[in-house]
């Protein structure tokens, strides 16, 4: 099969395809033939060398696809050879072809194309896991999210909106702003000429907000525990800003605050079958009603892997890449 191989740890340009080995398949596990698969600031990572996968998974980059079922092991019980699913993956989304526990497959969800549904599998259970199973934002309460332009970011406003929740976010220009407010958002700051501590407090009368999903880390640890309410709760999930930082911690006891890290590649494998059934279960009947929609930005071939990694570390888009094999 062709995959996206890397010649070394580097810059876009050490992308390139290649023929490899076809995946081998446990007894527990599916090969699906790959339909599209979608980038996440984690694939840049481990390209540059700073986020090695797991022992056991994948060498190659991707961490979700949606495809067709081709081959089932000894053990597998749910799916058939020809099923359309979309699939969370430990690695191995840049390929023609990939193995999976069957516990990490999901149906395409009603009204999305195979192409699109690519788009949900990482942002879905990544959300889901932090933002509600973890950090119990419910409905009535407030929740900020840093970058609400990106595939977490467009996927978090939707699904917050639709479980009752008030949405602010952050973003760099007005236009990936515009594309928040139309998802749902309540609260848009450009955080290139505002101050996001500010205007929470402003629009919250002073109280903060309930829940942050955070992806920058360092610069904003601080500015974050500022913006909490009563009892609040912040879920960090990136570093794109570093992992350095000075804080004045006595917030935390004062305001009861609670600081969670996680990420889901190296959750066991029984973790994210929980995981993924929560999504199934909470998250694919909003998509099944139109109310949380795939936000794909641009679609590449894999030959043209380097070019949207350049395309992603610009941060010009708004929501999800795309490749197709």
């Amino acid at each position: 099969m062709k995959a996206v191989v890397m010649t070394n740890p580097g810059g876009p340009e050490v992308l390139e395809v290649d023929e490899v080995e076809n995946p081998r398949m446990g007894d527990d596990e599916v090969v699906i033939k790959v339909a599209a698969t979608a980038l996440n600031r984690a694939d840049m990572l481990q390209r540059k060398g700073s986020y090695p996968p797991p022992k056991g998974a994948s060498p190659y980059l991707g961490l979700e696809c949606s495809g067709t079922v081709e081959s089932l092991g000894k053990d597998v019980r749910r799916w058939k050879i020809g099923d359309q699913v979309c699939a969370l993956l430990t690695g191995g989304g840049y390929a023609e072809k990939v193995a999976v526990p069957e516990g990490q497959v999901l149906p395409i969800p009603l009204g999305v194309s195979l192409k699109d549904a690519a788009s949900f599998p990482e942002v879905a259970c990544t959300v889901w896991s932090t933002v509600f199973m973890m950090s119990r934002l419910s409905a009535g309460e407030t929740f900020l999210i840093h970058g609400g332009s990106s595939g977490i970011g467009t996927f978090a406003i939707q699904i917050a909106k639709q479980q009752g929740a008030t949405v602010f976010v952050t973003a760099g220009s007005e236009e990936k702003l515009a594309v928040c407010k139309d998802l749902g958002a309540d609260v848009c700051i450009n955080y290139k000429t505002e101050d996001f501590v500010a205007r929470v407090k402003e629009q919250t009368a002073g109280k903060g907000v309930d829940v942050i999903l955070d992806n920058v880390g360092g610069p904003y640890f601080q500015r974050n525990l500022d913006s909490l309410n009563l009892d609040g709760r912040l879920f960090i999930i990136g570093f794109m800003g570093g992992t350095i930082t000075e804080a004045n911690l006595s917030c935390l006891l004062a305001k009861r605050l609670t600081v969670q890290a996680a990420g889901l590649r190296t959750r066991s494998t029984e973790n994210k079958a929980v995981i993924v059934g929560e999504v199934e279960k909470n998250v694919w009947p909003a998509i099944a009603s139109g109310k949380v929609k795939p936000m794909v930005y641009k679609s590449f071939p894999l030959s043209g892997a380097s070019e949207a990694h350049r395309l992603m570390e610009s941060s010009q888009h708004i929501g999800k890449i795309l490749l197709i094999p």
